[in-house]
């Protein structure tokens, strides 16, 4: 669905908007057979951006940066959304999902109990760049069937406003515009922002909820904070507070991400993440004796 119509969508009334807590540079790393990419959201911020695990972005022109892929490995415990901005990637799992990830597109993945899967290019030159976040399940939820959807570019919702703000509506509602995927326990937002020139932009976010915005091109401002490109801005958390406002003063892009926060504890070891160590434990005894 492709939303071109202004008068369908829906005013968002930010009366008291969020101020930044504080802004966060990403690690550079490597993962996978050495695709190099910035980790942005880092474990030691899990329980401050509760239920969200970890955010990667990676953007590449150098081949030898992406080419190795992510060949088999095994998650348990919570899901991963991989939004491609450029590039193709072919996903493979041990449930039997397969799908090509490619330009605007997401691919939407619950772990739950197990599953073992590669993602590899399917190109081998030209700019590779998105993002991995990971997305935690509640305790309930974390032994449920995996399950896998791809959405292509045309199925991701946007619309633009009066400002000229393109968004895409990956998760939650925006606008009155419903995203490409919904989560009751979570309640997850995921926004691409397009800010052609200067522009404002706002949403409503409930008060408890946890969010935070990523900027990957230009810069923008939040209330008197300026955020630049590869930057990521922890909202925070105000009783008072009925959402954020986004200010550019050029073009830019940036993700914006909330989400209702578990509560829960969070214990991981590598691609597992349960609530107790003996979950672990045995997450590991599961994978090694092939039970995934």
């Amino acid at each position: 669905m492709t939303v071109t119509s202004i008068p369908k969508l829906q005013a968002e009334a930010v009366l008291h908007p969020r101020a930044v807590e504080r802004l966060v540079a990403g690690m550079a790393t490597s993962d996978g057979a050495g695709v190099k990419l910035t980790r942005v959201l880092t474990q030691n911020l899990q329980r401050r951006l509760d239920p969200y695990l970890m955010l990667d972005a990676f953007g590449t022109d150098r081949p030898e940066d992406y080419i190795g892929g992510f060949p088999d490995h095994p998650h348990r415990g919570f899901e991963t959304v991989t939004y491609m901005i450029a590039g193709r990637m072919r996903h493979r799992d041990s449930a039997g999902h397969e799908g090509l990830l490619s330009n605007g597109g997401v691919q939407w993945m619950t772990a739950g109990r197990g599953v073992i899967h590669s993602e590899l290019p399917e190109q081998e030159d030209g700019v590779m760049e998105g993002f991995q976040l990971w997305l935690n399940l509640p305790a309930r939820d974390k032994m449920t069937a995996p399950w896998y959807r791809d959405f292509q570019h045309e199925d991701i919702p946007e619309f633009t406003t009066q400002d000229n703000v393109m968004a895409r509506v990956i998760a939650g509602t925006s606008h009155g515009i419903a995203g490409a995927m919904q989560r009751d326990a979570t309640q997850p937002l995921y926004l691409d922002l397009h800010f052609n020139g200067p522009a404002g932009f706002a949403q409503e976010l409930p008060a408890q909820h946890n969010a935070f915005v990523y900027v990957y091109r230009g810069s923008l401002k939040i209330g008197d904070t300026s955020v630049p490109a590869q930057r990521m801005a922890i909202l925070r958390n105000q009783d008072d507070a009925d959402g954020v406002v986004l200010q550019s003063e050029g073009d830019a892009r940036a993700l914006l991400i909330a989400g209702q926060p578990l509560g829960e504890p969070i214990a991981q070891y590598g691609p597992f993440v349960m609530n107790t160590n003996e979950e672990i434990f045995q997450a590991v005894e599961d994978f090694r004796g092939g039970r995934f």
